[in-house]
């Protein structure tokens, strides 16, 4: 046997004394629960991963029906703002359409009324002046004692009849 051999020899010695060590101490073992045990953290891991992505999905789920309700309730008020607007419309329409009315009417009124003072103004001094006209034209034509009675009796005359 050479030094090669031997040397082979000694380290096949030492290996299997080495394996042999490690099984007396029961390493194996001893890596397989801690393997077994890095096993059940990554599962339990796992299953917390698992179950917060369940939570998670919910919870989305619950903000997409939340925000779902809110689009609805948004439209909602949309839409009784709109008819809200439109009733106060109409009402200011029909409410803007009488005052006219009655400003019209007011108006109307107003001019009916002056042209009857105007007419009566018109009429009062045409009596007026036919009433002198025609105390001028009877002073004239008439004269002597006679006269003045007939003047005063033709004055009241036309102006009963004028008025």
């Amino acid at each position: 046997m050479d030094a090669t051999s031997l040397a082979t020899l000694w380290a096949l010695i030492a290996l299997l004394l080495f394996f042999g060590v490690l099984v007396a101490l029961k390493v194996p073992g001893k890596i397989g629960a801690a393997l077994d045990g890095k096993v059940a953290a990554i599962e339990a891991e796992l299953d917390e991963a698992k179950r917060l992505r369940e939570e998670a999905a919910e919870l989305l789920a619950a903000y997409k029906k939340k925000a779902a309700d809110a689009e609805l309730e948004a439209q909602s008020i949309v839409a009784e703002a709109k008819t809200q607007a439109d009733l106060a419309t109409a009402e200011a329409e029909k409410s803007l359409a009488e005052l006219i009315d009655r400003r019209t009417r007011a108006a109307e009124t107003k001019i009916a009324q002056a042209e009857a003072q105007a007419v009566a103004e018109v009429r009062s001094r045409a009596a007026d002046l036919a009433v002198a006209a025609a105390e001028k034209v009877l002073a004239a034509k008439v004269a002597g004692p006679v006269g003045p009675d007939l003047i005063a009796k033709g004055i009241s005359e036309v102006a009963a009849k004028l008025n």
